[in-house]
């Protein structure tokens, strides 16, 4: 067990999910393509929300869900973002209280709302999510707080803030703050569509700040370019000591310099909403890490917190889910 005060601090997009069931009928309606990430503006996200209704409200965001799941797990947790002073605003900061996680959100931003992501859940279970950044991407440097990171044995960077010029300033100062007092920056990467973006900007930060690379395979092949997903991974595994990467039903790999841990994905009986799969991976994975777990294990516990999320819609479970921690034991 290390002698931090917190096993991990996020930083994110700090969005409120608003979960909606719909039919496919409704998508074709409104032209949104199933499965995807649509960036919208204000007004597009008024007139959905509008029209739909009232739906499920909860903190979202990928870094967001990742550290409410090491809270869950048992883990102590922390997070930095933007809101703005508004219902939305309070929604989320209550959200993550109730939920275990201490919130540094510094100064309401005045001039935008606090982001909201629309969910449009679909009876087979894919999610087409519609998002407004609003407030959330004007993170900047002066809200990272050293004691903070200081404070926290991995401090966790969300690539989807990447887009964001204030908040990849604020990723830099959170690096050099990590790298001061010794602990770990690890980076999940998202979307592959940001990676695709910013291929070379991100490769150059790996290089030489992160510690812990959380990837999907289309992510990590799109990052390197790659043929293949295993020649993606040797390419990572030069730039990332520790990669942990996540390949759906065909589980997880986790590199650490010459070894490699083949994680099986957790069975479930049924896939209800996929939301959530990822960021909940790498909760287990991290909560692992933090307390002394082997790699396979905390590999382990990604797998099952991922699966254990599957089977439910939204990506924030009701209870807590320490339980799982003792399931990843008897593996």
């Amino acid at each position: 067990m290390n002698n931090s005060k917190l096993d991990v601090v996020g930083i994110g997009n700090a969005i409120v999910d608003v979960l909606l069931q719909v039919d496919d009928s409704f998508l074709d309606e409104h032209k949104l393509i199933k499965g995807s990430m649509a960036l919208i503006n204000a007004s597009q996200c008024r007139t959905l929300y509008k029209q739909l209704g009232n739906g499920l409200e909860v903190s979202g965001g990928s870094a967001a869900n990742t550290v409410v799941g090491v809270s869950q797990l048992g883990g102590r947790a922390a997070y930095i973002g933007k809101i703005s002073d508004d219902p939305l605003g309070r929604v989320f900061c209550d959200s993550m209280s109730s939920a275990g996680v201490k919130c540094f959100m510094g100064d309401a931003y005045k001039d935008m709302p606090t982001a909201c992501c629309i969910v449009l859940v679909t009876k087979d279970a894919e999610r087409t999510m519609n998002t407004f950044l609003g407030a959330s991407v004007h993170l900047e440097p002066k809200n990272i707080s050293e004691n903070l990171i200081a404070s926290a044995e991995v401090t966790y960077l969300e690539g989807y803030l990447w887009d964001s010029l204030e908040a990849r300033e604020a990723f830099k100062k959170a690096c050099f703050y990590a790298s001061k007092h010794f602990r770990k920056i690890s980076l999940s990467l998202s979307d592959k569509f940001c990676v695709d973006r910013h291929r070379d900007a991100l490769r150059s930060f790996i290089r030489n700040g992160v510690d812990i690379l959380f990837g999907n395979e289309d992510e990590i092949i799109s990052l390197y370019q790659a043929k293949n997903f295993d020649e993606a991974v040797i390419e990572a595994s030069r730039d990332c000591k520790l990669l942990a990467l996540t390949r759906g039903a065909q589980g997880s790999l986790v590199v650490n310099g010459d070894s490699i841990y083949e994680i099986k994905a957790e069975r479930t009986s049924k896939v209800v909403d996929t939301t959530g799969a990822g960021d909940l991976y790498a909760s287990g994975f991290l909560y692992g890490i933090t307390h002394g777990f082997d790699l396979s294990r905390s590999g382990r516990l990604g797998s099952i917190a991922a699966g254990q999320i599957i089977t439910q819609y939204g990506a924030r479970r009701d209870d807590d889910m320490s339980q799982l921690v003792e399931e990843s034991a008897r593996q």
